[in-house]
C-alpha cells in the first residue's frame, strides 16, 4: 500500500517530467546538502528544477507521464534536473557550475525531446551556443547580403552623380572658352 507521501512525490515527479523540455540525470553521491542547495540556486535562473528522486518512483512517474525513455536515466543515487525553457541553458549552467565549484558529480545522461542522451551527448549540448546566439547569427547572416546590396547601390548612385558633375564641369569649361 503506497503512502500518501510517496503518492505526492510520484505526482510531483510525473508533473515535472510532463512539462520538461530537457532532463539531466546525475549521481549526487558526495554532495552535501549545502552544495545541493547551491546547485539548485545556480540553476534556478535558467528555469531548472533539481529533484532528488528514488529510482523506482522516477521510473513509475516516467511511465505515467508517457515518457518511458526517461526511466533509463535512473542508475544509482540520482538527482534529476528538469529544464522547462531553452534546452541548452540548463546543460550549460549545470556543467559550468560543476566545473567552477569543482564538484565531483557524474552525469549519467539526459533526455531531450524523446531521445535519451549519454554523457557525451549531454556534454556536447553544453558546447552549443544558446538559442539567442543562434537567432542572432541567423539574423546577422540574413542582413549581411542586404547591407552589401545597399552599399553597392549607394556606391553606384554616388559614382553616377560624380560622372554627371564631372560632365557638367567639362561642358562649363568648354562654354567659357
Amino acid at each position: 500500500m503506497p503512502t500518501p507521501r510517496k503518492v505526492a512525490m510520484l505526482a510531483e515527479i510525473k508533473d515535472r517530467m510532463e512539462r520538461a523540455s530537457i532532463a539531466i540525470s546525475a549521481d549526487y553521491r558526495g554532495l552535501t546538502v549545502a552544495q545541493l542547495t547551491e546547485l539548485r540556486r545556480a540553476l534556478r535562473p535558467a528555469n531548472v528544477e533539481v529533484k532528488v528522486a528514488k529510482n523506482t518512483l522516477a521510473m513509475m512517474a516516467a511511465e505515467r507521464a508517457g515518457r518511458p525513455e526517461m526511466g533509463r536515466l535512473m542508475e544509482g543515487p540520482t538527482v534529476l534536473a528538469f529544464g522547462f525553457g531553452d534546452p541548452i541553458a540548463p546543460v550549460k549552467l549545470l556543467t559550468e557550475h560543476l566545473r567552477a565549484k569543482r564538484l565531483n558529480v557524474t552525469i549519467h545522461g539526459g533526455w531531450l525531446e524523446g531521445q535519451v542522451l549519454d554523457r557525451a551527448g549531454v556534454e556536447s549540448l553544453a558546447t552549443l551556443p544558446s538559442r539567442e546566439q543562434l537567432i542572432a547569427d541567423v539574423v546577422g547572416k540574413l542582413q549581411s547580403p542586404l547591407y552589401n546590396l545597399a552599399g553597392l547601390l549607394q556606391a553606384s548612385m554616388r559614382n553616377f552623380a560624380g560622372l554627371v558633375e564631372a560632365r557638367a564641369n567639362q561642358l562649363e569649361e568648354q562654354g567659357a572658352a
